[in-house]
């Protein structure tokens, strides 16, 4: 049994974690092995984003009054992953699932300052990274002057 004052450094320490992050994934993790933690862990930490496990009551206390709405429900055994990045935490999360089928499930989050449910992180999760949107930007800008090149060669061409 844990001391009072362990829980409530346990507390301290989640309520650090969920100020300093940009938004958190509430996570059920029930039935992850632990060499696919260790993967998602390692993985996790390259693109800077953390995960914690605790007790349900424990967060229930850190995330009381640090986000607007509703708490989404948290059934089974419950982990946060979070980070400086906005999309970045939901995003591993979301990539992990593809490859570990059955393993992790998106329960919600906090973004912007919101409680948000599993639909709508998922939804959050599926948004490209910057470079990736960088890459889709400059390929739209790029296209219509290609294609214009293209039509001056064509024309270059026929009168040859």
């Amino acid at each position: 049994m844990l001391l009072k004052s362990k829980k409530e450094e346990i507390i301290k320490d989640l309520e650090k974690s969920i100020d300093s992050s940009k938004s958190v994934v509430f996570v059920n993790f029930h039935g992850i092995h632990t060499p696919e933690e260790t993967v998602l862990r390692r993985d996790l930490r390259n693109q800077n984003v953390f995960y914690k496990v605790a007790r349900k009551t424990f967060f229930k206390r850190a995330l009381n009054g640090k986000a607007k709405g509703e708490l989404p429900e948290l059934p089974g055994e419950v982990a946060m992953v979070y980070g400086a990045d906005q999309i970045a935490p939901a995003r591993e999360i979301y990539n992990f699932q593809k490859i570990h089928k059955n393993v992790l499930n998106i329960l919600g989050g906090i973004f912007e300052g919101k409680f948000v449910n599993s639909a709508e992180m998922t939804e959050i999760a599926m948004i490209p990274s910057r470079e990736v949107l960088y890459a889709k930007f400059v390929n739209v800008i790029n296209s219509p002057i290609q294609k214009f090149a293209v039509v001056l060669d064509q024309i270059a061409n026929s009168k040859s």
